[in-house]
């Protein structure tokens, strides 16, 4: 990882910690034991990936932070709420989860449902009412038609229905693609588009190069993910390593085997960086975040 790249990962961690903290509802609010679930799943944990994205594109364009800070919130709820469910008996039955607990085990399965719940219906309340955004009614309704088609059946939930119905089959390499593109692709290409969303009179050509570098970091995150369940371990991971081949789940290693994924990732990779050959060196963080992405080590 470049040292400017390091230096705005925990930058743009410390500013999200602090959006998330101000948008969430307090742990003394009733009621209490649901808020602190929330609160306890979307705060002081994980790589922040996602609103990193949406920052740095807002750099590359010349969006000041602050009104991306809504934003940047609203794809988050929907991850960390998406992390929870996926971690439920009925899902993936993890117990671990950046580090610590998952909800279900922290609370129970009903408070770890509820809070999935609350912070998805947040990500909308925050793109609906935040001040800080200086959107237009306009921008904000496309904004929110964004993440709910990247949210629901067209896109993460249908890839998490996918992923479901794969257990124990053998997917070609387009099928296994076809389900990461909704199942982790589309929360980080929405986070791409709400940053060009939020500058309403950007270049189509531009807006469709800036999505295509998110089509192809969020699979190539996926592949790197798929890799590590291999290569790393728990602790390093924060969550439970060999945990899809544990479960017969289809993974680029088990398609093209591990050098052939680590290929396929580089590829990404490289498709990313073209997507980007038209920007100068304000697109330097997000050409360094796509090599993060396939180097990272959890």
């Amino acid at each position: 990882m470049s040292n400017a790249l390091k230096e705005y990962l925990v930058a743009s961690q410390e500013r999200v910690e602090k959006a998330l903290d101000l948008r969430l509802p307090a742990n003394n609010i009733l009621p209490k034991r649901l808020h602190d679930a929330m609160r306890y799943s979307a705060l002081d944990g994980g790589k922040r990936m996602r609103p990193m994205l949406t920052y740095s594109v807002g750099k590359a364009l010349g969006i000041a932070a602050d009104v991306l800070d809504g934003p940047a919130c609203a794809v988050e709820f929907i991850h960390v709420y998406s992390l929870i469910h996926d971690d439920l008996p009925a899902m993936d039955d993890d117990d671990l989860r950046r580090g610590k607990a998952t909800s279900h085990i922290q609370y129970d399965e009903a408070t770890a449902i509820l809070a999935g719940d609350g912070l998805q219906t947040l990500a909308f309340q925050v793109l609906a009412n935040d001040d800080s955004m200086q959107a237009s009614a306009a921008t904000r309704i496309k904004m929110i038609q964004a993440l709910a088609k990247a949210s629901g059946s067209q896109g993460m939930v249908g890839g998490q229905a996918i992923d479901l119905e794969s257990v124990g089959k053998k997917l070609t390499l387009p099928e296994l693609e076809n389900m990461h593109i909704h199942k982790t692709g589309a929360l980080i290409r929405v986070a791409v588009q709400l940053a060009t969303l939020s500058q309403p009179d950007l270049d189509p050509a531009v807006t469709a190069k800036l999505d295509h570098y998110a089509k192809c970091i969020g699979l190539s995150f996926q592949v790197k993910d798929d890799i590590l369940d291999e290569e790393s371990d728990t602790a390093t991971l924060g969550k439970t390593q060999g945990k899809d081949q544990d479960n017969d789940k289809p993974t680029y290693p088990a398609l093209l085997g591990l050098e052939g994924a680590k290929e396929k990732a580089q590829n990404l990779h490289e498709q990313a960086l073209e997507s980007l050959a038209d920007f100068g060196p304000e697109a330097d963080l997000l050409r360094d975040l796509s090599l993060y992405i396939i180097q990272r080590d959890h």
